[in-house]
């Protein structure tokens, strides 16, 4: 080092040898430029009495320029060299001051000794912070946490001290994007120490994985006014927690896998060759639900399953084919959520394609295979019909399609009437109405979806490998009450309320596009180019909740009043004139529907109750346990001939228009016993008369463990064994 250097080199440390001089160099550094007068102020001096000694000091200091006058702005400013200074200064003294052995354990759990700089770096790399606020705020967190005196520090709690410090400076922005997300250790503690209703360890690692994506998706996907909407009840965004990940559900076309078998996701793993018999091709199928659970959110249909299935069952032996679908329903039964659906005769359109048969080879059409396709549908609903004899089987859920030729068809109407003795026992088994030509194309999937070829014109492509991609549920009953029944005001909630959930779907659709190749691994696979699940076709679905509290307290008269059935009428077409406006905009496939959601119905219920007040919220079920509706249920009364209330009948008419994108009646049974066959003659009403689409009965059932016996109704004791705590309810539709 030359002599002149050096010499400037002592005269810099001379400068910073007065505590002054240090003083006015922090209080620069800190807040930037300051006058002559606001750096007198700052340092306590008078203006008459220490002007001569504060003027000496900052002259020394513009002399060695460690600090400059900026003319414009007529403030003194740091130089670069005075900025060093201060940093090299604020190095000594931490080395001098900071107790030994302050510890940090990091996020990636580690030990690290304390460094401020890594604050800054962080602030700089995660919340897109200036470098020059970054490293005021790093040394004010310094400070504060030697000044504190602790030795083992944690992440979480330097990052509090930090986020403290920039509300303190009003800067929120930065602070938003430096949240850390996680549950307290108290809610973590209740889930492992089993104080929660989950159980197990695979269902816990997944709720704390998805209050971590909850909290994601709230803070940092979603603008401002969809999380408010959703937090504070307006609407309900179906699984938060997977929102940016997986779909609701997805609607198999199985043939896929039989055709080429499974491809393996895994380097590791072996791939699965296309299916040789029957055996082989309901393994295949089961592997790939089982693949697909972890991509799916709700549920997974494969429609025409006896058909497809049909070509392997050629020269099987009846009881063979039993076992081999009894075996199969049994792994579906415990392992994943999923619906088949059973054509008991072929429609033209499916009838006339190519069949794949043994070994991915084509063989002649389906329609070949009626016979056995005929059998495989028999066959199921026998399987499910023994095994819910000792004990009820919520899953799989079975759609039976109804259409003209099957009211005809005598061997048809013998599954018909298999269906409806699962159906009398309360079974999850649905009725699709197939009859009406224009709508010959549709398919419901096991939550209540409707898909129809409206897209393309193409069946193939508009309904199987498609599916929903979720599900946004408005509370009505809130715009009701935001509306103090005022029609007007009422509508223009209604219309900001459907907006914000579409803005949502076309999110979730828009991640999912950018993110599905590597969270949907199995339904990303493709053959030739082909990928196997379209999301780009797949429907988003905006559902409505607690209609009929809505209309209730708006009306303040019953849901069947000619009042409350205009207001219905009203808002269908408010509805669906804001659909053809939103859809334009958002997409073709945007739909609404009435379809039940407990979760939805329970939360939105007890958070209105919570916002109102008890005596002014109309709802469902106990004030221990409120609910929502999203299902009207009408009572099957226990006459000759079985029927439903015409009043009732004519509600759902009337809601059914909500349901573009799904609708489901159901129809409670609450006698003792019913004849399948007069259950038969009421469905055929409903499809012939009513013009229903799609149906279901539903009971609850009481089990009891202990004697293995299922009983109607709910029950406190059960009337075999006379015990108490072995009682399990079955409630399909319980608080929707």
């Amino acid at each position: 080092m030359s002599l002149p250097q050096r010499l400037r080199g002592v005269k810099v440390l001379k400068a910073i040898s007065s505590p002054i001089r240090l003083q006015v160099l922090n209080l620069l550094f800190d807040k930037g430029g300051l006058s002559y007068t606001e750096l007198m102020n700052s340092l306590k001096m008078n203006p008459t009495r220490d002007a001569g000694r504060f003027g000496y000091h900052l002259k020394f200091l513009l002399k060695v320029a460690l600090v400059e006058a900026d003319v414009e702005t007529k403030k003194y400013i740091l130089t670069d060299l005075g900025k060093t200074v201060i940093d090299v200064a604020d190095r000594v003294e931490k080395k001098a001051l900071k107790p030994r052995g302050m510890l940090v354990r990091t996020s990636h759990s580690t030990l690290e000794e304390f460094e401020a700089s890594k604050i800054a770096n962080s602030l700089i790399k995660e919340a897109k912070i200036p470098v020059e606020i970054a490293q005021k705020t790093a040394k004010d967190a310094e400070k504060l946490l030697l000044k504190s005196k602790i030795k083992y520090l944690t992440a979480p709690l330097v990052r509090e001290v930090v986020n403290a410090i920039l509300i303190e400076r009003g800067l929120e922005d930065y602070r938003h994007k430096l949240t850390r997300l996680g549950m307290p250790v108290h809610e973590v503690a209740a889930l492992v120490e089993a104080k929660t209703e989950v159980q197990g360890s695979a269902p816990i690692l997944a709720k704390a994985g998805k209050h971590v994506l909850s909290e994601y998706t709230l803070l940092n996907v979603f603008p401002r006014d969809i999380s408010d909407a959703h937090v504070s009840g307006a609407i309900h965004v179906n699984d938060l927690g997977t929102w940016l990940l997986k779909p609701d559900e997805v609607i198999h076309d199985v043939r896929f896998f039989l055709q080429k078998g499974l491809q393996s996701t895994s380097p590791y793993q072996h791939t699965t060759r296309a299916p040789q018999d029957l055996g082989s091709a309901l393994s295949v199928a089961f592997s790939a639900l089982l693949h697909s659970s972890s991509e799916v959110n709700r549920m997974q249909t494969i429609p025409y399953f006896n058909i497809f299935l049909a070509p392997f069952a050629k020269g099987l032996e009846a009881q063979k084919l039993k076992d081999h679908l009894r075996l199969f329903i049994s792994s579906v039964n415990q392992h994943v959520e999923a619906t088949f659906g059973l054509s008991l005769t072929a429609p033209k359109f499916v009838a006339d394609k190519q069949a794949i048969g043994p070994e991915g080879r084509a063989t002649g059409t389906y329609g070949d295979f009626e016979g056995e396709s005929r059998l495989i549908a028999q066959l199921t609903l026998d399987v499910v019909s023994e095994e819910t004899l000792s004990k009820p089987m919520l899953n799989p859920r079975l759609i039976v399609e109804i259409d003209f030729e099957a009211l005809g068809d005598e061997t048809a109407k013998e599954a018909l009437l298999k269906a409806h003795m699962i159906a009398e026992a309360g079974e999850p088994i649905y009725f699709h109405n197939a009859t009406q030509k224009s709508k010959r194309f549709a398919l419901f999937s096991g939550i209540g979806c409707r898909y129809q070829n409206e897209l393309t014109g193409d069946w193939e492509t508009d309904v199987l490998r498609t599916g929903c991609i979720g599900t946004v549920n408005i509370n009505l009953p809130r715009v009701s009450h935001e509306s103090e029944r005022d029609k007007a005001k009422f509508m223009e909630i209604l219309k900001e309320r459907y907006e914000l959930a579409a803005r949502a779907l076309e999110m979730k659709q828009r991640a999912l596009r950018q993110h599905g190749r590597n969270s949907l691994c199995f339904l990303s696979q493709s053959a030739n180019g082909d990928t196997y699940f379209r999301s780009e076709n797949c429907l988003s679905v905006v559902n409505f909740v607690g209609l009929k509290e809505s209309v209730e307290a708006f009306s303040q008269t019953s849901l069947q009043s000619t009042e409350s059935l205009q207001l219905i009428d009203e808002i269908t077409q408010a509805i669906s004139s804001l659909r053809g406006k939103t859809g334009r905009k958002l997409g073709k496939r945007l739909f609404t529907a009435i379809l039940p959601n407990h979760k939805a119905s329970e939360r939105l219920a007890q958070l209105d109750i919570e916002e109102y007040g008890l005596a002014k919220v109309k709802f469902s079920g106990t004030r221990e346990r409120p609910f929502y509706s999203t299902a009207v249920r009408p009572q099957v009364e226990g006459s000759t001939p079985l029927r439903v209330a015409p009043e009732l009948l004519e509600v759902h008419r009337k809601i059914k228009n909500f349901g573009t994108g799904g609708n489901l009646a159901i129809f409670e049974l609450q006698g003792p016993k019913y004849k399948p066959e007069d259950l038969m003659t009421l469905t055929n009403q409903f499809i012939e008369k009513e013009n229903i689409e799609f149906l279901t009965y539903d009971r609850r059932i009481s089990y009891c463990s202990n004697c293995q016996k299922s009983y109607p109704g709910v029950l406190h004791k059960c009337p075999s064994c006379g015990t108490i705590s072995s009682l399990i309810l079955f409630d399909r539709f319980g608080y929707t």
